[in-house]
């Protein structure tokens, strides 16, 4: 089934305008300005007012790296806190100016924290595997509602950032691997492991652990497909999101329909996230695909 999904809990997080390739954002209580490739339309809001709200801006100096710059008179910390509270969840996150746009959360995604609570929460005490797994979003949401995870990535810094985010919510032990997502995948298999619950959110490129090269359109067929042995027929649940311009939610559904044979069009979920700024606009955040072998809700 296709769907339009955008986070309706968040308190922490707001979505101000966006245009001209820039996005303007609250993160608790301070105003990001960042770039957005999809922000292909004008600003609604006037520059000044971008000023006036804004406490920082990141301004890009190459493809892979930049500077915050912060406004006259921003007393903004490099770190800081937000908290995400819904019926299922009360999470707590650490965010961060990096060298890099990013800030250690992707806050469309708590459309599907709400998805892996919900199928957690039916399940006892499920092993979950979250692939590509970053500061840990899925990570904590899954362990929140009494999962055991195991939390892959291969960039160190950021396993060790989802730790802390883990620390501060006071969650129990999780399965840290600093490893290539498709070699830990293709291991476990070998090794017989099953997991109730598999999550993953691939980067367009990436290098593994030791050096390993990854292009999504290039492996992620193999990586499905290294999935489909790992998930419980029976039990199991998969979330599956791409930020890629040039994926499709529609390549995300075949993917998933060609290697899980005995899912049903009814039990498949899959469209885009999004979220609407304070003029009603709709800005594209990623696409998903998701489903379970059982009624989640």
């Amino acid at each position: 089934m296709m769907m339009l999904l955008t986070p309706d809990a968040w308190q922490s997080y707001e979505l101000l305008d966006f245009g001209d390739f820039e996005k303007l954002e609250r993160f608790g209580e301070y105003v990001l300005i960042r770039p957005e490739p999809q922000a292909v339309v004008s600003k609604h809001l006037k520059a000044s007012e971008w000023q006036k709200r804004s406490s920082v801006a990141f301004l890009p100096k190459s493809a892979n790296s930049g500077e915050w710059v912060r406004s006259t008179g921003s007393k903004m910390p490099d770190r800081w806190q937000i908290t995400y509270q819904s019926q299922k969840l009360s999470l707590k996150f650490r965010l961060a100016l990096t060298g890099f746009k990013h800030i250690g959360i992707f806050p469309e995604q708590a459309a599907n924290w709400e998805f892996i609570a919900s199928c957690c929460g039916k399940l006892k005490k499920p092993k979950v595997l979250n692939l590509f797994a970053y500061t840990g979003g899925a990570t904590l949401a899954a362990a929140y509602a009494g999962a055991e995870v195991t939390h892959v990535d291969s960039v160190k810094q950021v396993v060790t950032w989802a730790n802390d985010n883990r620390e501060l919510n006071r969650l129990g032990e999780v399965r840290w691997m600093v490893e290539d997502a498709l070699r830990f995948a293709q291991r476990e298999v070998r090794r017989g492991n099953v997991y109730q619950g598999i999550i993953l959110d691939p980067p367009a490129y990436g290098i593994g652990a030791s050096g390993e090269r990854w292009k999504l359109e290039e492996k992620i067929n193999e990586l499905v497909e290294v999935l489909s042995q790992l998930l419980d027929p029976q039990q199991g649940f998969l979330v599956f999101n791409a930020y890629s311009m040039g994926f499709s939610p529609l390549i995300l559904e075949t993917l998933l329909s060609t290697h899980f044979r005995k899912l049903t069009p009814k039990q498949l979920e899959f469209g885009e996230l999004y979220f609407s700024d304070l003029a009603r606009r709709r800005l594209p955040m990623g696409v998903f695909a998701r489903f379970s072998f059982f009624n989640p809700a």
